[in-house]
This record gives structure tokens, C-alpha cells and sequence, in this order.
């Protein structure tokens, strides 16, 4: 039985993004589901997969785990030979903790920037918060390639890198200017195949969410 993958919009659901780029880039068979943050069953729907109500949700016959985080570590003990997480203990020891951080992390960033793929490239002023955050994310990028080797955060792409994903996306979308190292790593994701394809995906989509759209009332997109 193939995995399947419970998600949201994929114009807006960051935390749906990160497992499936991850499982797209490692090669793994999967189905998908995509279900609108704003439908009216959703709550019904996803509840009945996860008692916590929000995607995304991994389902595996009688598994299911419905944390982003969860998920990622799930897989790579499922599927050791994707490497999602680095080989080396004190590696993998800085790969769990960014990715942690990115996690529990960065609330500011997200709040002013919310993730919104199908938007036209557009700069938006950040505020004390999300300035402080966009510092941090970059001394993270730059350390952990500097440490252990690009063209990702720990060489190959890994759980990490899917972490930080939306960032990027946020980063893109709003034209947040960063360094030549964070463009370079910017750069290495979004030029993965897997990349252009949910930007595709998200850029058919109809659903509209206003709370998400920080030029509202105006919806501009691509």
C-alpha cells in the first residue's frame, strides 16, 4: 500500500509543503490528497485522519502521524537510503536542531509573510520581528553550508532543507533581500524539479484566503 499524504492549499500550506517536497526529492511513491484550508468539511475530514484537525497527515495502512516534524523523521527511519537526515552523529545532531528551531521557531516572519506561492514577486517592509528572523534564518544557512558543504544546508538535500522550504518561498515571494550565500542557497531549492512542480499545482488553484493575502482586497497573481 502506498503512503498517502494529507494537505492543504498548496498556494498557502507551508507546514503541507515541507513532506511533500521532502518525499518528492528522496523518490518515494506516495498518493496525495488535497484538501482547502477553508472548506467547510475540513476540520470533519482531516479530524477523522488525525485528532488534532490539521494537516499535513501521513497515513501508512494503519499508521498515521499528522506533525510535520514527526513525518520527516518517520520517513527517514522508513527509508534510511534517502538520507534525510546527515550520517554523521554531530551533523544530524545540527541538521535535528535547526530544523527544530525552524519548528518552534520564527513566528514574526511567518505572521508578516505569510506563504503565498501563486503572488507576483513584490517587496513588503518587514517589521522589527520579521527582520530580526530573516537575520537569524541567514546565519543559520550560512553556517550550516559553510560547516557541512553545499550546495544544501548539509550537502545533499535532507529533512532541513524541507524545514526551511517555505522560508524560501517567503523570502522569494515578498523579494526579501539576503545575501549572495542565501541566494545561492535559495537558488539549489528552487531550481529542484520538485519545486516548479507544486508551484505549478499551487498557481492552478482557485481557493482564495484572505487572512493570507497581504495586498487584500486585492488577489494578484502570476
Amino acid at each position: 500500500m502506498a503512503l498517502h499524504l494529507i494537505i492543504g492549499n498548496k498556494n498557502y500550506s507551508s507546514w503541507s509543503f515541507r513532506p511533500w517536497l521532502a518525499l518528492k526529492v528522496a523518490g518515494i511513491a506516495f498518493e496525495e490528497t488535497v484538501i482547502s484550508l477553508e472548506a467547510k468539511d475540513f476540520k470533519v475530514r482531516v479530524t477523522a485522519l488525525s485528532g488534532a484537525g490539521r494537516v499535513p497527515v501521513l497515513l501508512d495502512g494503519d499508521v498515521r502521524i499528522w506533525e510535520t516534524l514527526s513525518i520527516l523523521e518517520y520517513l527517514a527511519e522508513k527509508f534510511p537510503a534517502a538520507g534525510l537526515w546527515p550520517k554523521d552523529v554531530a551533523a544530524r545532531a545540527h541538521a535535528r536542531a535547526v530544523a527544530s528551531e525552524m519548528h518552534a521557531g520564527f513566528l514574526p516572519l511567518r505572521r508578516h509573510l505569510p506563504m503565498n506561492v501563486a503572488r507576483p514577486v513584490k517587496s513588503r517592509a518587514l517589521d522589527e520581528g520579521a527582520a530580526a528572523d530573516v537575520a537569524r534564518i541567514e546565519a543559520i544557512w550560512s553556517e550550516c553550508r559553510a560547516k557541512f558543504g553545499g550546495p544544501f544546508l548539509f550537502g545533499p538535500f535532507g529533512a532541513a532543507d524541507a524545514m526551511y522550504a517555505p522560508v524560501i518561498w517567503r523570502f522569494h515571494t515578498y523579494a526579501v533581500e539576503v545575501g549572495a550565500a542565501a541566494r545561492d542557497y535559495m537558488r539549489a531549492v528552487m531550481d529542484l524539479p520538485a519545486w516548479a512542480e507544486w508551484r505549478d499545482a499551487a498557481r492552478r488553484e482557485t481557493w482564495v484566503l484572505p487572512h493570507d493575502e497581504v495586498d487584500w482586497p486585492e488577489v494578484p497573481r502570476e
